[in-house]
């Protein structure tokens, strides 16, 4: 039986007296669209700080893509991408230089990565926008790039945080549109969705293959 794409097992994580999240489990499975919905104060960015390392668990184990997330931080990090809950683009570099930088940080080699860069860029309908600079985009277009530089170093798994009402519709959709591509050109492609809000009713929550509550 082939191993979950992501483990989380009896995770506790607790700041002095407060316990922030509480004998937590669960399984992702490979090529599922996993959305963890719950409201505010339920522990959601802590587990997704400790799934993308920069938490350390009080107890428990996780693993992503089989890695340690304590142990194997490193493994773990080139295993997923992620589009923040804030907008994380540099405004004073082009679509192509925010790309660029990206794929050099994660060293994906010169001609994978602009082979890359330009496939992204096309599929998310920025190719002919790649040369401006990203300040002068709209929200959306930023949203789109940073889909697109999450996806360039060919992760298993990625991590996408909403932001708010105003781009939850375009987010939903290019989220749904760029789920099977990344499956077709290379088998593994998993994608953890974290809604700031409870509740569901967006089309890619609607789209789930697991929502648990």
């Amino acid at each position: 039986m082939e191993r979950p794409i992501i483990e989380v097992k009896k995770l506790v994580r607790k700041f002095g007296e407060l316990t922030a999240v509480n004998d937590v489990s669960f399984a992702v499975n490979r090529g599922e669209i996993f959305s963890f919905l719950g409201p505010n104060g339920a522990g959601k960015s802590t587990t997704i700080k400790i799934l993308t390392t920069l938490l350390r668990p009080t107890a428990g184990e996780v693993r992503v893509n089989g890695f340690n997330a304590v142990s194997e931080q490193d493994n773990v990090r080139h295993s997923f991408g992620i589009v923040f809950q804030d907008p994380s683009l540099d405004d004073e570099l082009t679509a192509w230089e925010n790309m660029e930088f990206h794929g050099v940080l994660y060293g994906v080699p010169k001609d994978t990565r602009r082979k890359r860069i330009e496939e992204l860029m096309n599929f998310v309908e920025l190719w002919d926008r790649k040369d401006d600079l990203v300040k002068n985009f709209s929200g959306g277009m930023k949203r789109r790039l940073e889909i697109a530089r999450g996806l360039l170093h060919h992760p298993r798994v990625l991590f996408f945080r909403r932001t708010n009402s105003r781009t939850r519709s375009a987010n939903a959709q290019s989220y749904l549109e760029l789920h099977p591509k990344p499956q077709q050109n290379r088998g593994d492609h998993n994608i953890f969705h974290h809604p700031l809000h409870g509740g569901g009713g967006t089309r890619i929550e609607q789209g789930c293959n697991h929502r648990p509550r």
